[in-house]
């Protein structure tokens, strides 16, 4: 079989090439040599970047660095854009350090419109649009919940918890305890009545200098 398929291959290349089979696999492997050494010479610049790249992405990490508490505007200079930055993600208010999976969540990568902000909506519901990345879960069902809290348990056993996100307090909350309006109105302070306001006494004489008075006796 394999003789057979032999001769059909020199027949083959004699007919099309009208050179021998020892000829042609010369000078085919003649030009696999020049092609290689030319290539290596004049190769595109991307080529001898890629492996740097390759490199720098390999170098490791700096260790997580702790938030604490942040607004949702703060974590937004945390999207890959500046890569001298870790790069953060938030899920159910509690941020995460992506930084170890820029190739995913970094510029470029398939999610990186997640990155910088509290994307719980968008990953329950498997969305990428833009009205669904907010940490908002009011409305969702129990499957988009259910894959909501996957998600969590993925980012919880990979990443590290960095900080939370600072929820807004409304100002009625500020300005007065639960329970109680935001500005009492000012009690009155009631007026006493006419009948009971202090009777004035009038001074009394003094005895000591009043003249003697004599009262004449009945006989």
């Amino acid at each position: 079989m394999a003789l057979q398929l032999w001769q059909t291959l020199k027949e083959a290349i004699l007919a099309y090439t009208g050179m021998s089979p020892a000829t042609f696999f010369t000078v085919l492997a003649v030009g696999l040599a020049v092609y290689y050494v030319i290539s290596g010479l004049f190769g595109s610049p991307g080529a001898h970047q890629r492996p740097r790249d390759y490199q720098e992405q390999m170098q490791p990490l700096p260790p997580p660095v702790q938030l604490g508490e942040v607004t949702e505007e703060e974590l937004k200079q945390y999207d890959g854009s500046d890569p001298k930055k870790p790069l953060l993600m938030a899920i159910k208010g509690q941020i995460y350090d992506v930084s170890e999976s820029r190739m995913f969540y970094g510029p470029g990568g398939p999610y990186d419109i997640f990155a910088g902000k509290d994307a719980s909506r968008a990953l329950a519901k498997m969305s990428f649009e833009k009205n669904d990345l907010t940490g908002d879960i009011s409305g969702l069902g129990p499957f988009e919940l259910d894959a909501l809290q996957d998600w969590e348990y993925k980012f919880m056993s990979k990443y590290v918890k960095v900080g939370t996100i600072k929820k807004p307090v409304p100002v009625a909350e500020e300005s007065s305890t639960p329970g109680e309006s935001a500005e009492a109105p000012q009690q009155e302070i009631p007026k006493p009545a006419e009948d009971e306001r202090p009777v004035e006494v009038p001074p009394t004489p003094d005895t000591n200098n009043a003249p003697s008075i004599s009262v004449a006796k009945e006989d």
